[in-house]
């Protein structure tokens, strides 16, 4: 029986692939490329002034303000040109700084009122602090939340939602934790704008005046011994969010 002409040709293996030579390299991968410096700067710059068109004079006006003060000096010492070399990368210092603060300022305004916002003003804390991205406490009907944050001051709860709804969330979470941290000081912060709250642009700078009580290995163990008794209940499964979830009604 004639054989078909399919059947005649070798099949391809791992043995025919071209070898690499003992000292040749090996073929790099595509590594998707970062944005650059000056292209991300440029996206921030395009985002802040959609919501505050100013930030373009005020970086104008801290710029020359930088390289008229430098000039002056220059021309005291008699040698305004070094003045002038020295002036124009502090000017230019000093319009990023107008922008990344302005910037934080946009942000925050976008976020505000939203689900998670207090949340979001915690992760700007400066290093020493612990933080957790869900909240600790959440009503899932009204979205009213608790977050916290561990640092040398002690344990911070900063509440999400108007005053009397989010009230009886932080009295439940602190006195929780002072059963557990009899010795370890509790502050709360009420975010929003109503009387006695903090706008969230304004969390991190509260919380980092708070007088330090704590030392460093102390909070490390504060923190596990809040993870610990955490780790004891029910955790949420993952895919689930806290606010999108709703009590179960008896049937």
């Amino acid at each position: 029986m004639a054989k078909s002409p399919d059947s005649s040709k070798p099949t391809p293996s791992a043995a025919d692939a071209p070898k690499r030579g003992l000292f040749s390299r090996k073929p790099k991968e595509a590594k998707a490329k970062k944005p650059s410096q000056l292209k991300q700067i440029g996206e921030v710059f395009k985002m802040t002034r959609r919501s505050d068109p100013q930030v373009v004079w005020l970086m104008v006006l801290a710029f020359l303000g930088v390289i008229a003060v430098s000039l002056v000096i220059g021309l005291l010492l008699q040698n305004p040109i070094t003045g002038l070399i020295i002036g124009i990368p502090l000017g230019l210092l000093a319009a990023v700084f107008i922008l990344s603060r302005r910037a934080e300022r946009a942000a925050f305004a976008q976020i505000e009122n939203q689900p998670g916002a207090s949340g979001a003003a915690l992760g700007t804390l400066r290093r020493g602090w612990i933080t957790e991205e869900q909240p600790v406490a959440v009503n899932p009907r009204t979205q009213d939340a608790v977050f916290r944050a561990i640092g040398r001051p002690g344990v911070v709860l900063v509440s999400e939602g108007p005053s009397h709804r989010a009230k009886p969330l932080l009295d439940a979470e602190r006195k929780k934790l002072s059963r557990i941290l009899p010795n370890v000081t509790i502050h709360v912060i009420e975010s929003g704008r109503g009387e006695g709250q903090v706008p969230i642009s304004q969390i991190a700078k509260t919380m980092n005046k708070l007088k330090n009580e704590l030392t460093k290995v102390e909070v490390n163990a504060v923190s596990k011994r809040i993870s610990s008794l955490a780790s004891n209940r029910l955790p949420i499964p993952k895919g689930i969010d806290p606010y999108k979830a709703r009590p179960q009604r008896g049937r």
